[in-house]
This record gives C-alpha cells, structure tokens and sequence, in this order.
C-alpha cells in the first residue's frame, strides 16, 4: 500500500518543482523529503525521480504516479469533509486573500463569524491572486478569495472549485478636485499601477492603450492603499476597485471607465473540502460581507 503522506510529497513536487520548495512549503528539511521520496520509489518498484542538473524532475512513471495522488489526496479530504459534516470539529480554515478583499470583506466576515461560529479559527494571510490560487491547489491554504478582470480568464484548476461572490466595478480615481472627465483626459499624467506580471496591471494597461495612449507609470506599488494616497494626494492617477473602499465614503474622486467595467471576485477550495463545516461557514460570511460592501458608484463629469 502507497503511503498517503509521501504521496502528498510527490503530489508537491510535481506542483511546486524542486525539493527545496517542498521542504519550504511543508517545514521540512529536503534531505527528509529526498529520503521520503526515496522509500516512495521503493514502494513503487519503479523510478519516480531522475537527475537534471542539480536539481530533481519527475520521471513518466512519476508523473503518472502524482495525478494519481492527487485524486487520492483529494478522495482524502472528500471523506475528512464528510465525517467532519456529520460530527462537526473545530478544524481551522486557512485562508489566503487578496489585500482589497481584505480591506473591504475580511472585517465584516470575521464579525459574522464571531457570531455564527464564534469556536472557528480562521487563519489569514494576504496573497496575490496568482499565489493563492496555487497554494490552495497545492493545499497550503484551504480558501482563496481571489479576482477575474473583464477578458482575462485564470487557469481552470481541475482540483478547484470556484463560486462567485459578484461583480466589483473598477474606477478611474483623481484627486478631489480634480477636473478630468475620462480616461483620454489623462493620457499626460503619472500613473500609478500594480506591478508588472499582474492581472490587474496587465488590464489596467490596455485601458490606456485602448484609450490612444501609453500610461506614464511612476509607481509600481502592490499595496492599493498606497495607490488611494498617492491619487489624493495629487501625485498620480490610477484605477482602483470600489471594494478597496469597503463601502465607505471614497478618498478620490471615481470615474467612470468606458464600458463601466466589473471584476469577478470569487472563492476558491479544494473540490474534496468543499463541504467541511468550517469552509462552508467562511464562504457564507464571505458572502454576507461582500453583498454588504457594494453601492460605490462613480462621480458624473464635471460640467464646463
């Protein structure tokens, strides 16, 4: 019989791609894991790994033996969940959120569940979309709160399940007083975008290229509250989600953008946890707590 727990290792290996990163993710040390790996090999009869250069790759039996163990990683979880729903624990939720989500949602989900689920510890770190999304696959975290932006689709995950908590409009923002009226009023102006690689800064490009011209970036900032100050303060202007704001009164004037585009924000889990207890308490709030931080709308032109 396989051992579910060097199986896990190999399923990491396969995701994360060498052993250090493995070790990393698990708190382990890598000669653990090659020595684990190795009994693995054993276990299997065949060679699971081979040399390439200093580092390690997946033989063909090895490939076939990690989509293997992720369908039994996932059929484990699938029977946890399902024990757990009939006699419910105190499991903790991990979750990995993106910093708008956690400016505008995390708070008001958190009050929820102190009083629905006032015994669930919920674990939070702030990750990029590109990140958590991968580490929930690779189950270094339970849920994901992450985005889609408008003609930008994310890779589809098989061992993901996704649900979407709505639609976030996404604004110009200049500082009050401000007299610029749309996007093509801009074009001479400093920018302040998020770092290159993103989904959103690759969007928020082509709404300038769209427009006739290329953004000036100045500030290449991942922080979106520092975006807000930076625009208040007049020193540049940007495209921000009104659920940076959580519902509250903006710091920046809003536009409109052409087409007055939406961002999907969704949750991500494992498909085998999708029903244990404590996740399903986490998306519920989330939920309430996105439905309650909507209404943010833009400022009409000024008139001449």
């Amino acid at each position: 019989m396989f051992d579910l727990r060097r199986l896990r290792l190999l399923h990491e290996l396969s995701m994360r791609g060498t052993l250090a990163a493995v070790a990393d993710a698990l708190s382990f040390s890598p000669s653990t894991i090659s020595q684990q790996l190795a009994q693995l090999e054993r276990d299997a009869g065949v060679p699971l790994l081979e040399p390439d250069g200093r580092r390690v790759r997946l033989t063909a039996q090895g490939e076939a033996l990690a989509a293997h163990a992720a369908r039994m990683l996932a059929a484990d979880e699938a029977a946890r969940a399902e024990l757990e729903s009939l006699q419910p624990s105190r499991a903790p939720v991990r979750l990995a959120v993106m910093q708008s989500a956690a400016h505008g949602i995390l708070p008001r989900a958190l009050g929820a569940l102190a009083e629905t689920e006032p015994g669930l510890r919920v674990e939070v770190v702030e990750l990029a979309p590109e990140e958590s999304l991968f580490e929930v696959a690779a189950r270094g975290f339970d849920l994901a709160v992450a985005e889609q932006y408008p003609g930008h689709t994310r890779e589809q995950r098989q061992l993901l399940e996704r649900r979407t908590l709505g639609r976030d409009a996404i604004h110009l923002a200049v500082a009050h007083g401000d007299d610029a009226a749309s996007i093509t009023d801009l074009s001479e102006r400093a920018w302040v975008m998020e770092p290159e690689g993103t989904a959103a800064r690759q969007w928020a490009t082509q709404q300038c290229r769209a427009a006739g011209f290329e953004p000036d970036v100045r500030f290449e900032l991942a922080d979106l509250t520092a975006h807000v100050r930076l625009v208040a303060s007049g020193h540049a202007v940007g495209m921000i989600p009104a659920l940076v704001f959580g519902g509250d009164e903006p710091a920046t004037r809003l536009l409109d953008l052409p087409g007055r585009p939406r961002r999907e924000i969704f949750t991500a889990v494992r498909r085998g946890t999708a029903e244990r207890p404590g996740i399903r308490a986490v998306r519920s709030a989330l939920q309430t707590a996105f439905d309650g931080a909507t209404g943010i709308s833009a400022d009409p032109a000024p008139r001449g």
